[in-house]
């Protein structure tokens, strides 16, 4: 076990230690702060464009497909060519993309820009938790990703607050300009960032990007990576049909609909303190299950109780974003821990396809199937006892059952 905190070999000369995990959240957080700063703008981008909301969804959902795509890309180039060369050139593009949709003129073009903001984007969630693992091994990298994940989930908290008050002095173009900012602010901070990796991969473009498949091989990361995965469809449903859940059925402001999103995701920083507290009197394997047990509580909850007003359904959705946000420390670090090596292509598959589950939970919420806070209820129900289920079944098997130790 590697008790220092830091190898020494790999220290940041400018960064520091604590500066080093501040910058792995924000290259955690371009998904989500790229989404979530614009979604109280989501209903006026409709009638802006005189388009149907499936459309003005469009900017979210193929942004989170490319940016998945993305991350296959550049997480096994940052294997061979380094971290930082990497991120440059994609914060780079980001930047320069922020710009182009904060001018769009047309829902289509804003499209085509956010694919190309998205495809830039990659770059950062895809080196993130491979720094991570660059420098930080055994208990002190689950402990270091549980403090990441707190700082991580204040993002969503802050970016449809900051996405509000931006809209009260302009419109939607306004979220797009403040991306840019965002992006020039992490292109500093990139500059500073000392690279991290030790042994780097040698071959062609084609062997670099087969080191994907070596992974996907593993038999116990892709079970593992398609039960949490898929538990992650929820959340992402909720993310994108909260705008709609509190202006239109619930019939708030888009101002109030930022204060109940920022309630929601104020009590997600407790999961990951929660996990920490726990994990010293619990085993790993009991935490996880607890945490499918109570989000499938939580789900009959939003059902049964959600529908009845705001407040209603922001108080039952509570124990659902804390249970997703408890899961993120130990699901990550069983994922970074069963593959020795390729730590790009580990991290860029562990985002890409968490990323790629929600947004089958994004286009659920976007086919008109009824009641929204229903239809999330269910999948909340559904996911969790789907998931639970699989991990109980996985790990009573011969080749995952040390797990449950």
């Amino acid at each position: 076990m590697d008790n220092s905190p830091e190898k020494p070999e790999l220290s940041q000369k400018y960064l520091g230690g604590k500066g080093l995990i501040i910058f792995v959240v924000l290259l955690s957080a371009f998904a989500p702060l790229s989404t979530d700063l614009y979604l109280p703008a989501l209903p006026s981008m409709t009638e802006y464009f005189h388009v149907s909301s499936v459309l003005t969804n469009m900017t979210i959902i193929l942004f989170l497909v490319f940016y998945s795509l993305s991350m296959l890309v550049w997480g096994p180039f940052s294997d061979k060519y380094g971290r930082k060369p990497i991120l440059l050139s994609g914060l780079l593009g980001y930047t320069a993309a922020g710009v182009l949709c904060a001018v769009s003129d047309s829902v289509y073009m804003l499209i085509v820009f956010r694919v190309l903001q998205a495809t830039c984007a990659g770059a950062a969630s895809a080196t993130s938790a491979a720094i991570l693992k660059d420098v930080y091994e055994g208990p002190r990298l689950e402990k270091t990703l549980a403090v990441v994940q707190t700082i991580f989930v204040v993002c969503p908290v802050i970016a449809p607050m900051l996405g509000g008050q931006i809209l009260r002095f302009t419109d939607w173009r306004g979220t797009f300009y403040a991306q840019t900012i965002l992006g020039v602010v992490v292109t500093i901070l990139a500059l500073l960032y000392t690279e991290t990796i030790r042994d780097r991969i040698t071959g062609n473009i084609f062997r670099t990007l087969g080191r994907l498949g070596v992974v996907l091989k593993n038999k116990r990361f892709t079970v593992l990576l398609l039960i949490f995965a898929t538990s992650g469809i929820t959340f992402l449903a909720f993310v994108t049909s909260s705008a709609y859940i509190y202006e239109d059925y619930f019939g708030q402001s888009s101002q109030m609909y930022s204060y109940f999103f920022a309630f929601n995701s104020v009590t997600m920083i407790l999961g990951p303190f929660l996990y920490v507290r726990l994990s010293s009197r619990f085993s790993r394997f009991s935490l996880i299950n607890a945490c499918f047990a109570v989000s499938v509580a939580a789900g009959i909850l939003v059902i049964c109780v959600g529908r009845l007003n705001p407040y209603a359904f922001a108080l039952t959705m509570m124990p659902a974003t804390v249970m997703g946000s408890f899961v993120g420390p130990p699901s990550r670090f069983l994922l970074m821990t069963q593959q020795q090596g390729d730590t790009g292509s580990v991290s860029s598959l562990i985002n890409a396809i968490f990323t790629l589950t929600g947004s089958i939970g994004m286009l659920i919420t976007s086919l008109n199937l009824g009641n929204l806070v229903v239809v999330i209820g269910a999948l909340f129900v559904l996911m969790n006892l789907l998931c639970g289920a699989a991990w109980l079944f996985f790990t009573s098997r011969p080749f995952m059952r040390d797990l449950r130790g």
